[in-house]
């Protein structure tokens, strides 16, 4: 089979295509014949050696895949090795894929649905009539998040890097978009809010992205953190400072979740669901080749991505 392996951590340039054997299944797994792959911030963590959970050498990255086990159409988390023709998988983390969804919309779903609708609702708590501010809007959380806050009643500000990026969340429902880049984003944020602070921040950027995001919350107000794409480290925060304005941080991490019924199979369920009744509209921003991994991850690092990101094995 087709797959692409890593011998030495690095960047994209670090992933090569190679011949290897068929993987075969131990106990309680079956075989994939992989029909797409999907792309996530995460794999470019894997690559690095940065990812929340060390990496071996040698490797093939890829976290998540859809594709034909047993004459079913599944979608499946994997423990690594997923960018590659044949996976395998354990049959617990499967889920079957209905009629009216197709492989790249399941995709969306798996990951960046399941952590976009757990922010929001199990760590964010939600409510109709509060505000939500999301960063990297046109991403693939990010596009997914904006139409579930919509659908549960929330107002959205959408933060965004390019007039394109924005102009996509202001069509997925956004009420406000405003530049990720500005001189002041907590004064952006604000005036986006008719001069109030925020209820609700759904941030993976880091940095002063995070500093900005926790200042402009209200009372009460929530962030959630789930990924940190600028590398770069918010300022450190004494708990303390939190007291005056009654405010939370959370953090997220999917993968405790897998093989999770409740928490991950449901969830997915539920999104396909919305799918097929057409109230949430899955954003492929861009389909490469098995053999193009990395300029995908390039392009993802470069921020010129929109929604999902898949690959293709068979090219």
């Amino acid at each position: 089979m087709k797959a692409i392996q890593i011998t030495e951590f690095g960047g994209p340039e670090s992933m090569h295509l190679v011949d290897l054997a068929d993987p075969t299944p131990g106990p309680g797994q079956e075989l994939i014949e992989v029909t797409s792959i999907g792309i996530n911030y995460a794999d470019t963590h894997q690559t690095e050696n940065s990812y929340l959970t060390q990496q071996v050498l040698p490797m093939i990255p890829g976290l998540e895949v859809v594709g034909i086990a047993n004459g079913r159409r599944v979608v499946s988390p994997v423990d690594g090795g997923g960018y590659a023709q044949k996976v395998v998988a354990y049959s617990a983390a499967m889920i079957e894929i209905p009629a009216g969804v197709t492989d790249e919309q399941a995709l969306c779903m798996l990951v960046q649905g399941t952590t976009a609708w757990h922010i929001l609702k199990t760590l964010g708590h939600v409510k109709p009539g509060e505000t939500v501010v999301i960063h990297a809007a046109a991403g693939g959380v990010g596009t997914i998040a904006i139409q579930l806050a919509k659908l549960w009643g929330a107002k959205v500000i959408a933060v965004a890097s390019s007039e394109s990026k924005r102009a996509l969340a202001k069509s997925l429902g956004a009420d406000v978009v405003i530049d990720s880049n500005p001189d002041n984003l907590v004064t952006a944020i604000r005036e986006a809010n008719g001069g109030k602070r925020v209820d609700l921040v759904l941030e993976m950027v880091g940095g002063k992205t995070f500093d900005a995001s926790l200042e402009a919350l209200a009372q009460f107000g929530r962030l959630v953190t789930f990924g940190m794409a600028s590398r770069t480290a918010p300022t450190p925060l004494h708990p303390g400072s939190l007291m005056t304005g009654t405010k939370t941080i959370s953090g997220f991490w999917l993968t405790p979740l897998f093989g999770n019924k409740e928490m991950l199979d449901d969830v997915v369920a539920e999104l396909f669901s919305l799918i097929i009744e057409g109230k949430l509209k899955p954003v492929i921003g861009a389909t490469f080749g098995l053999s193009q991994a990395t300029q995908a991850h390039q392009a993802m690092l470069a921020r010129e991505t929109t929604g999902k990101i898949t690959l293709n094995p068979a090219q």
